[in-house]
Parts: structure tokens; sequence; C-alpha cells
């Protein structure tokens, strides 16, 4: 007797037929344990995961422990979470041994590193410019994780949504940073940012056209203030107008049209993504010292090596300093300042990326599935992805594409 189901292929009148394979597809949803661990509250005051974010995940099955005073910064109460679902361990070693899939801001310590257990999935940030060091990616790679960096994943627009958050909060926070600094209270020449009837408005000069730009404009506009943006894209600029709806001056790069314009500047915004081939510095120390005394320069692109000369990498801590006569805010996660508004916007973010990885039930299965998240990989199952890492560091990579094929 035929057995219809048994093969790849039926008869047909004029012979065999190649048929569809039909195989069976069950439910692949996982429960995972997600720890998030304290950060050093004295840098970062965010936290990735929301008590909402927390009640959600819990309701699809998932198990999500912190500890002691994990969103304290962000004026989240341990309370908070335990009520919507939330296991609060006793233990911060804890937190790293027993979970699943680690959330943090911050990258992990040396010591947070040989809490880890192998084969876990880290989710955290990771800068070339700030956090790439021998020790700390050898370490992730004798643990055998999966290590992403949260500022590299893309959407399924080719977006960054980490990144595009965090630079609109920091955008308009730093507007809010330098009015602090140029008045009294900060030390500063006691200047209102911004403008009233009778009095010239302050002016800021902004390097960059990206997202903290549009933020930046909006947020120095609304004030009163005189803006002008400088990038070395047209088509950034271009955009940029557009996005803020009115026209601003903007310009190319240009040495002396610069130049000019930071002789008269109150605030220098720092925030241009610097690309191969073009200079170390968009603003030379020479520039600097013929800035006006009590002016106020904030590197937001310290983060990658910084766009002025005389910036120097600073922490919440100790953000300040003065050189030339000028006050120099160079700190990489302006959005801590405002920890409980960035905690939401990266809980946004990190949330959704829980519930796919539970679904498809395997780290490796969301991978292949989610090139958008696959982008911000960079150490999997302990190889090395990452070929600029590699290259800074001496250590052998391998395409992540590669490797999604071979497993």
């Amino acid at each position: 007797m035929e057995n219809k189901g048994s093969s790849a292929f039926n008869f047909h009148k004029e012979g065999l037929m190649p048929q569809e394979e039909k195989l069976e597809v069950g439910n692949k949803q996982k429960s995972l344990k997600i720890g998030i661990p304290s950060e050093n509250h004295q840098i970062e005051s965010r936290v990735p995961l929301t008590p909402e974010a927390v009640e959600i995940l819990t309701g699809y099955g998932h198990e999500v422990m912190l500890e002691p005073g994990a969103g304290k910064a962000a004026n989240y109460l341990d309370t908070d979470y335990s009520e919507r679902g939330g296991f609060i361990c006793d233990k911060r070693e804890e937190v790293y041994r027993e979970s699943d899939v680690i959330l943090k801001i911050s990258p992990p310590t040396a010591d947070e590193i040989g809490w880890m257990k192998e084969r876990q999935v880290l989710l955290s940030s990771f800068q070339v410019f700030t956090h790439c060091d021998d020790n700390y990616i050898r370490s992730l790679m004798r643990k055998k994780v999966t290590a992403i960096a949260f500022e590299k994943i893309q959407d399924e627009h080719n977006c960054y949504p980490a990144v595009r958050s965090m630079s609109a909060i920091a955008g308009t926070t730093s507007m809010l940073i330098a009015a602090e600094y140029l008045s009294n209270q900060r030390g500063g020449k006691g200047v209102m940012l911004g403008g009233v009837t009778g009095i010239t408005p302050t002016e800021v000069v902004i390097l960059g056209a990206g997202t903290v730009a549009e933020y930046a404009v909006r947020a120095a506009k609304g004030v009163g203030s005189e803006v002008k943006v400088f990038d070395h894209s047209l088509h950034r600029l271009r955009r940029l107008q557009s996005a803020v709806g009115q026209l601003i001056p903007t310009s190319i790069f240009h040495p002396k049209v610069i130049l000019k314009a930071l002789r008269s500047a109150d605030v220098v915004i720092g925030a241009i993504r610097k690309e191969e081939g073009q200079p170390e510095y968009f603003i030379t120390e020479e520039m600097v010292k013929q800035m006006k005394k009590g002016s106020v320069i904030i590197d937001i692109s310290i983060d990658r090596g910084g766009s002025i000369e005389t910036s120097e990498l600073r922490t919440q801590v100790d953000p300040v300093f003065v050189k030339h006569g000028v006050i120099h805010y160079c700190v990489p996660n302006i959005p801590s300042r405002v920890a409980r508004t960035a905690s939401i916007a990266i809980s946004n973010v990190f949330a959704p990326l829980i519930l796919g990885l539970g679904a498809l039930g395997t780290t490796g299965r969301h991978l292949r599935e989610n090139v958008g998240l696959r982008h911000g990989v960079y150490i999997y199952n302990g190889i090395l992805t990452n070929e600029a890492i590699g290259q800074k560091l001496g250590i052998s990579s391998k395409d992540i594409d590669l490797l999604m094929a071979a497993f």
C-alpha cells in the first residue's frame, strides 16, 4: 500500500515530481532568566529595564533578576520592580551566575566577567574608542559568551534605535548643560542662554548635522539663541534644515569660516561622527585659544575620540575643566544626567529584543533571522566577530554572517 505522506516525492502521470517538504513547526517559546546588575552610580545612572517593561517580560513567562538598588539612580525602588514580578537577589554575584541574559548599560568590569557563566548573552554598550581593552575582550572570549553592543543594533529601517533615542536626549540636554555653565552658579560669565529684548542673543556653534545636532538646534532656537551648524555633508545639512523646519546658517567645514564663528561663539557643541579621511580634530587648540573667555565647549563626540583637540575624557563625577579660559564638558554618557527619561528610552529598545529572543528559542536562531541585532554582535560564542576590534588588539576575528551560515 502506498504511503503518500512518507516521501518528498509524489507520483504524477508523467513520473515522479518533487514536492515541498513539510516540517512540523512547534512552539519554540523559551523562558529566559534576565539579569540586571547595578551600575556604578557615580558614572552611570541609567537602568536597562523599567518596572513596566519587567511586568511585560514576566507576563510572557520570563524571569527578571535584579541586584538591590539597580534602579535607584533612575529613581526606581526595588519594590517598584518586585511588585511587577521582578526578583531582587540577595547577592550581586547571583545576578551574573544565574542569568541567561545580562542587561547592562556600561560594559562589565573584570570582576563581573569573572562571575559570568559560559554561553551567556551580554547586552551592553561597547565603544571601541573608550572600552576596547585586551583583557576585557579575551575574558569574554574565554567565557564563550555572545556579546552585543546595543549602540550598534539596527532596526528594520537600518537605523540605530538606541543611538537615536540617546542622541535626541543628549542634544537637548547639552543645551541645558550649556545654560548651566554659562551662569554664575557654575563659575560661568553670567550669560543667559538665549536672548531677551534689547540684548544680543548668545551664539551657538554646532559641529555635525545628525540627530544630536537636530535636537540641540531645537533647544537652542527655542530659547532664542543664534545657531550655526557645520558638517562635511551637504546632504546632512539639507536634512537638518528640513527636520528643524526653518532656515538656519549652515556651512561645510572650512578652517577660516569655523574660526570666524568660534571667535564670537558662547557655546560650541561637538556632535560629529568622524569618518575615514577626515582630520583628527575639527577644532584645533589654536582655534580654542581664540575663543571668548568663559565660553563653553561640550564635546559629545568624546566617546569616539572627540572632535576638539583640547577635549579630555571625563565622567559625571568630574565632568568639567577649564583650558585657555574656555569651560570644557566632555562626558560620553550625557543622557545619564536625565536617568529616568533615558532609562525609559533604552528600555523601549531592550524589551522587544528580549521578547524576540525568547520567542525564537535560541540566540543563534534569533541572530540568523534578525540582521539588525546581528549587526551589534562583537563576540559570538567566544569568537571575536568585530574586525576593527581585532585589528586594534591583534586578535583574529571571523565574519558573523559566515558564522551564522556555519552554525
